[in-house]
């Protein structure tokens, strides 16, 4: 979901056990049952590629899926993905589409973008054509692959994309137990799996939260590798720094005070899953509740499909993954990447997005990222929150449609 949601998420649960099991006791049966519907059907995380692993530098097996061109490898990457990668994760999220959200479409088309993109793959080879750009997707903080949904049935058969979990989320492993996980390390996991899946061709990144903080800590330790590979940057809902000022849209005291007491009660949850797992259940509907309030801009006005499919994620990494990450946020800082991008910016188009009502990473912080690129675009969404790939897909999917065509050398006339 992002960075202090899932803690104050598991606080809140917490508190729900002892303070409110009486008052929801009647409505958990009620709510289990709509639960149940809504994870038995529907479209969400059941888009799959073609999975592969690779080891990161201190043996993590880390889990990817490979969308190619084509609208024949489209369909054959739907089958189910191979369970045997050993993450949390070992099935397919599931809950219905919104009826309120337009069925996906590939951004750009019938424009510019598709038509670049169906000419590189007709004609291939650099001196007929632009070679198109692998895009590689980044989640953020307690979410995994499969929240890039709509983006994925946006693009499918359009790009080769790429989409990988990072370490302890979805399908890859955990890493060593006890070694502390840095932005930096997640960097260089991101590093691994561009070698292993782009050895060769442009790139397009695109990460969300904690995935666009990876990204900017790759631009930062291998600055080379962004200069000639890089195509495009698309930095969504994140943060260079800062972290620990957030004040989840509480008011001040309370903020301090929750800073104050939320890395103990965090590190105190990481070896209780049972209580956690427990205050989950006997929260019911206020745990839901506290998960749209950090996820969405408009909590009330979002498809229950979507939030389910938002909580479903949250659920899915464990609290001891929650426990060990929660430390770098707080010593995050990767404002030493910017000047690198800044560099750039003349040839790197980098699309910066935030939700207006984001309470994880407030959009102050893109407009920080922003104005340090100055070749940057910023694009507010007002009404959006943290997770506004979800929220406003149809949105983003232009903005990164828009991204794509500007990252491919054209031979045509701009139209």
């Amino acid at each position: 979901m992002g960075i202090a949601g899932a803690a104050l998420g598991a606080v809140a649960t917490t508190v729900a056990t002892t303070v409110a099991v009486d008052r929801l006791t009647a409505s958990r049966s009620v709510r289990r049952e709509a639960v149940a519907a809504l994870d038995a059907a529907g479209p969400y995380g059941t888009l799959r590629g073609t999975p592969g692993t690779v080891t990161a530098e201190d043996g993590t097996e880390l889990y990817y899926e490979i969308d190619d061109l084509g609208a024949d490898a489209a369909a054959k990457a739907d089958r189910p993905a191979d369970d045997g990668a050993g993450g949390p994760v070992t099935e397919p999220l599931a809950v219905p589409a919104p009826p309120a959200v337009p069925a996906p479409r590939t951004p750009g088309a019938p424009g510019r973008l598709a038509r670049l993109l169906r000419r590189a793959a007709r004609e291939g080879g650099a001196d007929a054509a632009p070679r198109p750009p692998t895009v590689v997707f980044c989640h953020g903080f307690c979410l995994a692959q499969d929240v890039w949904h709509f983006q994925r049935a946006a693009l499918r058969g359009a790009v080769r994309a790429v989409y990988w979990d990072q370490r302890g989320h979805g399908r890859s492993a955990a890493g060593p137990p006890g070694r502390p996980v840095g932005i930096p390390l997640l960097a260089r996991d991101l590093k691994a799996v561009l070698d292993a899946t782009v050895p060769e061709g442009p790139v397009v990144l695109v990460g969300h939260s904690m995935g666009g903080m990876t990204v900017m800590a790759l631009a930062e330790q291998y600055p080379d590798y962004v200069a000639s590979r890089v195509a495009g940057i698309a930095l969504l809902g994140t943060s260079a720094g800062r972290m620990a000022e957030v004040g989840w849209g509480l008011p001040p005291s309370a903020a301090r005070a929750v800073r104050t007491v939320l890395p103990g009660v965090v590190r105190a949850l990481g070896t209780r899953q049972g209580l956690v797992d427990r205050g989950r259940r006997a929260a019911g509907e206020l745990y839901g509740g506290v998960v749209r309030r950090y996820a969405f801009g408009r909590p009330d006005a979002v498809d229950p499909g979507v939030a389910r499919f938002a909580e479903r994620l949250l659920e899915s990494v464990p609290m001891e993954i929650v426990a060990g990450f929660y430390p770098a946020f707080g010593e995050h800082d990767t404002t030493g990447a910017l000047p690198v991008l800044a560099g750039l910016a003349a040839d790197l188009p980098v699309a910066v997005l935030s939700g207006g009502k984001d309470l994880v990473t407030p959009p102050e912080h893109s407009e920080r990222i922003a104005r340090a690129l100055p070749g940057a675009e910023h694009t507010v969404l007002p009404e959006a929150g943290h997770l506004l790939l979800l929220e406003a897909p149809a949105e983003v999917n232009e903005r990164l449609g828009a991204l794509l065509a500007r990252s491919i050398p054209s031979h045509e006339p701009a139209v």
